[in-house]
């Protein structure tokens, strides 16, 4: 039973050597069957799969690559019968139905309405204002994370309010109501066999783990692990893990070191290297391969100062590394100068023969305001850019809107008519040769409450101003969304948009011809109506009736538009990580660019003044520190945990972002941010201070 713990720093070649170590087990013949690789979320997987589509390995049967989650699914779907009575479900005999977070949503909504509506989280009762979306995703959160750690649901309230000690009585009141909304959707969920993330694990660990076939099952079944990135997996993992291990024949267990970035998902390093004590072999690996020895000087020195050590001097006339030499520090005065040296910047780079795919501009959040301004820029300079944000919600991407709005158009008896305003934006983006202006000139001519004229019918003198060439593509459109109105019965919603961005969307002359990020969006609503219509069609619209009724199609094309309008947070899309442009910069939030575990040459730090490089997220009805297995139930949460915190979330940030950079970092802060106020962050403070301590140096 050897087991190898791989640690170090990043890009030091720990996922190439567990990559190796999985083609050794291909070549040994050992069965493909007999073989896991488990990774907290699926892009982490990307490595693992890239060398299974190698030619030149053996002939051999697929080998299992999952998270925990999509082991649980597997094991559940086999296993429903043993787990489904004892776990409380209303119809064990059915099939189980799996909720991802964008479905799961849509039920909570359905099971808290009556709650809403009888003012629970009423602003006049509670000093909260949360808006719906944020509302269903923190109480979600705080099922998720009991869940992980082994706390049941009905308790939640009580951990909370044990260390926070909320001041304000609505503040008490208010986590008093999502504790009630929490135990309704987990009723309500039960009754109809809807299994969400949280009641997906529990089942799994506390019904189906325990019991002797299915763990023998599973730990007989696959005898060789790979668990790569276990500081961003959960407790229940590594719980699971500690259980496996005796009866494998070979695992090996990976873990960056200052890692950890899912923390507010769930993820625990403390537990994670507690699995290093079950190892027969640990290997530290700590020569990076990516990045120069300036850079690691600078993230060394930039997360000594992050958590209060003392900077070393660096020698007159040493021959030491310079961190100076690995990042570049500019102020500008207002935030459009900041984009434009940016935009400037990256054009020099691109000029003087770097691949654009090896520029990443980083934020701590990218509002529609900096992708915006941000791509514009770029695109008048011809550079290629694309952003990726997997938690934005769909509707508010301009691609996903314009096909939403066309939907309601082809549809118009479901009642769901888009305003006039909504018609414009989705000509503008869906007629290649259409500015936003004569979108608008167009919209208010042909446009009467659900139907669209024809543009041959408008006066010669409309149709000039707004070009012939616009509107025969307007008319081309138009004629296709009357034929798609003419069908009977109509189409589902996902049929629908994959047609209408194939047959129209994506042809030339139309908006998302030569566009690559509107064609993810696209791909990524065909999926998300897909996924809803194959849930929502397999539960009954009332349990208690005489007989079970199934909603019909015309509902679940309503009841998906509706929803979708509701702007709630976004299942993840693995395209949207894979089938990126190879020759187009990136704009992420940090975080989301670190998941992506990938290096490149360049990277631009925005806004370095902004506390969100500093600051966690505000959220009043959870807390991801104190729902994490390594905090003490009744221990309070004060000031000094919060600062610590802090210091840790940018210690791991700076090191994680340094080891992924092979060549340069520069970073740009305005003076006065998008909002139009002055900004002092902590990250622009540390860094003036190891500037200040390089120039003295030098």
């Amino acid at each position: 039973m050897p087991v190898t713990f791989l640690t170090g720093p990043a890009g030091c070649g720990k996922t190439t050597y567990a990559v190796d170590q999985l083609r050794r087990w291909l070549v040994e013949q050992i069965p493909s069957s007999s073989i896991l690789v488990l990774t907290p979320q699926q892009t982490l997987a990307h490595p693992y799969r890239q060398l299974l589509c190698q030619p030149d390995l053996p002939p051999a049967g697929e080998v299992d690559i999952l998270t925990i989650n999509g082991l649980a699914r597997r094991t559940i779907d086999l296993f429903w019968p043993l787990g489904a009575v004892s776990s409380g479900f209303g119809r064990p005999n059915a099939r189980p139905i799996f909720l991802d977070i964008e479905q799961a949503q849509y039920f909570l909504r359905q099971a808290i309405d009556p709650l809403l509506q009888e003012g629970y989280f009423d602003p006049t009762a509670t000093p909260l204002t949360v808006p719906l979306p944020r509302l269903m995703s923190q109480l979600l959160d705080n099922l998720n994370k009991a869940a992980l750690i082994g706390l049941p649901h009905t308790a939640v309230a009580d951990r909370l309010l044990r260390s926070l000690a909320p001041e304000l009585p609505g503040h008490r009141l208010a986590l008093e109501h999502a504790q009630v909304c929490i135990n309704r959707f987990r009723q309500f969920c039960l009754d109809r066999n809807l299994l969400d993330f949280s009641l997906q694990m529990e089942m799994f660990y506390r019904h189906l783990w325990p019991v002797p076939g299915v763990r023998q099952y599973l730990t007989r079944r696959y005898r060789y692990l790979i668990a790569d990135n276990l500081e961003e997996d959960t407790p229940l993992t590594h719980a699971i893990l500690r259980d496996w291990l005796p009866h494998t024949e070979a695992a090996l267990l990976v873990m960056d070191e200052d890692a950890g970035y899912r923390i507010f998902l769930g993820a625990n390093p403390q537990t994670a290297a507690r699995l290093a004590g079950l190892a027969d072999e640990t290997i530290r690996l700590d020569r990076s391969h990516v990045m120069p020895a300036e850079m690691a000087a600078f993230g060394d020195q930039l997360g000594r100062l992050v958590v209060g050590q003392k900077v070393p001097r660096r020698p007159a006339k040493s021959t030491a590394p310079n961190p100076r030499q690995a990042f570049d520090f500019v102020q500008t005065r207002f935030y459009p100068q900041m984009l434009a040296q940016v935009v400037d910047r990256i054009a020099e780079l691109v000029a003087a023969g770097t691949p654009p795919s090896e520029i990443v501009v980083l934020a701590p959040f990218v509002s529609d305001v900096l992708r915006f301004a941000f791509t514009e820029q770029m695109k008048r300079r011809g550079l290629a850019v694309r952003s990726h944000r997997p938690s934005r919600p769909l509707n508010r991407e301009p691609a996903a809107r314009t096909m939403l709005t066309l939907a309601r158009l082809a549809f118009p008896h479901l009642g769901l008519l888009p305003d006039e305003f909504d018609v414009a934006q989705a000509l503008h983006q869906a007629i290649d040769s259409l500015d936003p202006v004569r979108a608008s000139l167009l919209t208010q001519v042909v446009y009467r409450r659900g139907t669209l004229t024809a543009f041959e019918k408008i006066t010669t003198d409309m149709r000039q101003r707004i070009t012939y060439q616009a509107g025969v593509k307007f008319d081309q459109l138009r004629a296709w969304l009357v034929d798609a109105q003419a069908e009977q019965p109509s189409p589902p919603l996902d049929h629908f948009f994959s047609r209408l961005f194939g047959e129209v969307l994506s042809q030339p002359g139309f908006g998302f011809h030569t566009n690559l990020e509107a064609g993810q969006t696209a791909a990524r609503l065909v999926d998300s109506a897909r996924r809803f219509r194959r849930v929502a069609e397999q539960v009954p619209l009332e349990i208690n009736g005489p007989a079970l009724r199934f909603p019909d199609g015309d509902w679940l094309n309503r009841t998906y538009l509706e929803t979708i309008e509701q702007g709630l947070l976004a299942a993840q899309y693995l395209h949207g990580w894979e089938t990126a442009a190879n020759e187009a910069v990136l704009i992420t939030p940090a975080t989301t660019f670190l998941m992506s575990n990938r290096p490149v040459d360049y990277q631009f730090w925005l806004d370095a003044g902004s506390s969100g490089w500093w600051e966690r997220i505000a959220q009043p009805l959870t807390h991801p520190y104190i729902m994490s297995a390594t905090w003490e139930p009744d221990r309070p949460w004060t000031d000094a945990d919060e600062v610590a915190a802090q210091r840790d979330r940018l210690y791991r940030l700076v090191l994680g972002l340094t080891r992924r950079c092979r060549k340069q970092v520069f970073i740009y802060n305005p003076e006065v941010n998008e909002q139009g106020f002055d900004q002092r962050g902590q990250l622009l403070i540390l860094l003036q201070r190891l500037s200040r301590l390089t120039l003295e140096d030098d």
